[in-house]
């Protein structure tokens, strides 16, 4: 296992969500931190919201994921501000509301460049020195969407699947070459974040009556806090758990996936406009 005290982590996307439950919580364990975000005010924030209750030395980096440039750096530097750093959370993502006829090439492109390929450059850039230490843990957000791909979703589903499907095989590829690097993916349900609220809307969508409802529809199924979600992914790294899954909803679409791989869509369709209606 990967000790969370005395450790230091990379955090990206840790200006909000996930990412900054994390830090909040990794820092109160007693583990240094490095975050990255565009966010440079919100990441700001998080630094002095932490020292306000901790001694913990924390290093602030504004970073654009979809740039692979800007993760060298980030890795450079994260690691000249602490030389002991042994931990990555790959966490930072967007999304994209329409369906594959309403979004363009571009679209997905910069989708694809923050949600799979920030995740391959980070993992690169940081694996020469992780795997130096006595004992290292990668972590990759996927998303329950890495697992079930629904209607409207085909870039954000095609991204999680494919850091479900990098992380895997590294974890594999680590394990046989006895790494000290363990790696964990984490597929979140419904998470109460603001990803719907700021993601982007496909150029063949006219009107914002469709973003209203994604947003209602997304509010009505996220019951999970992201520092409930934050807990179970730190539970996961100190477990070594190769796959962490988070909210029952999370748990109940696994499963269902495994029995129905075909046919899960129109079971899930059924309860998610149960629930909307329930929600209203």
């Amino acid at each position: 296992m990967t000790a969370i005290r005395g450790a230091a982590a990379a955090v990206t996307g840790a200006a909000s969500g996930i990412g900054r439950a994390l830090a909040l919580e990794l820092a109160a364990r007693g583990c240094d931190l490095a975050l990255a975000d565009r966010d440079e005010t919100g990441l700001r924030a998080v630094a002095a919201e932490i020292a306000k209750a901790h001694s913990r030395k924390i290093t602030v980096h504004r970073v654009d994921v979809g740039k692979p440039g800007e993760i060298e750096a980030f890795a450079q530097a994260a690691v000249a501000g602490h030389p002991g750093l042994n931990i990555v959370v790959n966490n930072a993502g967007v999304a994209l509301l329409g369906q594959f006829n309403e979004i363009d090439q571009a679209q997905m492109d910069w989708l694809m460049n923050i949600n799979f390929w920030g995740v391959v450059h980070s993992t690169r850039a940081f694996l020469p020195h992780l795997s130096r230490q006595r004992e290292a843990h990668i972590v990759n957000l996927s998303s329950i969407f890495g697992i079930i791909a629904p209607p409207g979703q085909t870039a954000y589903a095609a991204a999680k699947f494919a850091v479900r499907g990098f992380s895997e095989s590294l974890r594999h590829e680590l394990q046989m070459a006895a790494s000290p690097v363990k790696l964990s993916v984490v597929h979140p349900g419904g998470i109460a974040t603001n990803i719907v609220r700021n993601s982007r809307t496909g150029v063949g969508i006219t009107d914002n009556e469709r973003r209203g409802q994604a947003i209602e529809r997304f509010d009505s199924v996220a019951r999970t806090t992201p520092a409930a979600a934050a807990l179970r992914i730190i539970k996961g790294i100190e477990k070594n758990q190769p796959r962490i899954l988070i909210g029952n909803d999370a748990r109940f679409m696994d499963l269902l996936q495994r029995f129905r791989p075909g046919t899960y869509w129109a079971v899930l369709a059924r309860r998610i406009e149960k629930a909307t209606k329930a929600g209203k």
